[in-house]
């Protein structure tokens, strides 16, 4: 969501212009480097990778230093602006930039390196990071690559197991990291709760009530956190760091393994299956999408029972209670698209609805979940 929301075709993320990004990085680079580095910014452009929550702008750099020209491909993640209807309630860059910094430091996962924060807003007037550009492929979300006609999708079925287990094995090294509560205290979530899910799980009801601030309740949303209330785990296991927005659209790959893990803004503390239910649910909401128009989507993918399974050999961990994780999943799923949904209203390419869950594209699968038939 990121990261996580997939970018419906034709929604516009940013309104922000590239060339006035061009010259504020130039001119805040001049600021951060030493004098007579004469940094030039070239190759702008907002980035067409999945998501639509923080601004990402490619771009590439040229300085002096040391005597010697540096030529560098960077990546630039800006706090989005209020007026284009972000995702999320808050952007915190520099939690962001920490957890990236430390999960690199660490484990062995390919996380991107970062190079520079800015928290003063600098150029753009908001907190921004700088980091090393990875090169690879991502499964795209426009059009989700269960549709067809895409490098995953075409793959065999043992390149897609090979994609599929590495990216098991990547959560449950990251959910291995020591003394996670000491570490990584400063991601929160800082709401009420006695355990780190009912934190997670509060954090998400005040993250529905920012969307329906905006688009009205949601009757099913509303629904659906009494039915995780009256469903709640006996035993929520230990807590670890969870990646928050682990979909495979959010990891670029190199032979069907991951060479850079992206978009770490919903990072929190909490049970180790929200990352493995976010994984295969976040798959199974593009293969309803593309079932729903007639086509066979890819069923055989990220199978429930292959990623609870796998992820279990892997860490030594069962995972439990996946009917509630992956409902909640879902709910979370279902607030994205109210403000995905706004903001398509926003950019002019859709009307305001009159029911606030016409807005939730994975209603249905929603409803089939809190009466039981969905898995079936």
């Amino acid at each position: 969501m990121g990261g996580t929301d997939a970018s419906p075709p034709g929604v516009t993320k940013s309104s922000r212009d590239p060339e006035t990004i061009r010259q504020g990085l130039e001119m805040w680079l001049a600021s951060r480097l030493p004098d007579g580095a004469r940094p030039t910014v070239t190759e702008i452009e907002v980035s067409s990778a999945n998501g639509m929550s923080s601004d990402t702008f490619l771009f590439r750099a040229a300085w002096d230093e040391g005597g010697e020209q540096r030529d560098e491909r960077l990546v630039a993640r800006v706090r989005p602006d209020p007026a284009d209807v972000p995702v999320h309630p808050e952007y915190d860059l520099p939690r962001q930039f920490e957890v990236i910094r430390l999960v690199g430091e660490l484990t062995k996962l390919p996380v991107p390196q970062v190079l520079w924060l800015e928290q003063d807003g600098g150029p753009f007037g908001v907190p921004f990071f700088v980091m090393a550009r990875i090169d690879g492929v991502v499964p795209p979300d426009v059009l989700p690559y269960p549709f067809g006609d895409n490098w995953l999708y075409d793959a065999s079925v043992t390149d897609q197991r090979r994609l599929q287990d590495t990216t098991i094995a990547a959560l449950a090294e990251l959910h291995a990291i020591d003394d996670p509560a000491d570490r990584f205290g400063f991601v929160g979530p800082f709401t009420e709760g006695d355990n780190a899910l009912r934190r997670h799980v509060e954090y998400t009801r005040k993250w529905y009530e920012f969307a329906a601030a905006d688009v009205g309740r949601s009757p099913l949303i509303e629904r659906t956190f009494s039915w995780l209330k009256d469903n709640w785990p006996s035993d929520e296991g230990p807590t670890v760091l969870v990646w928050g927005d682990s979909r495979i659209g959010n990891v670029m790959y190199r032979e069907f393994e991951p060479v850079g893990i992206l978009d770490w803004e919903m990072a929190r503390l909490g049970p180790r299956e929200l990352d493995v239910t976010w994984l295969l649910y976040s798959h199974r909401i593009f293969d309803d999408l593309a079932n729903d128009t007639g086509l066979p989507g890819m069923p055989g993918f990220l199978r429930r029972d292959d990623v609870v399974s796998t992820y279990e050999s892997i860490s030594g961990h069962t995972p439990r209670d996946i009917d509630f994780y992956c409902v909640y999943a879902a709910v979370q799923w279902s607030t994205v698209f109210l403000r995905t949904g706004l903001r398509s209203i926003h950019f002019g390419q859709q009307m305001m609805p009159d029911d606030a869950d016409d807005l939730i594209l994975n209603r249905c699968a929603l409803e089939r979940m809190l009466a039981g038939t969905y898995w079936s």
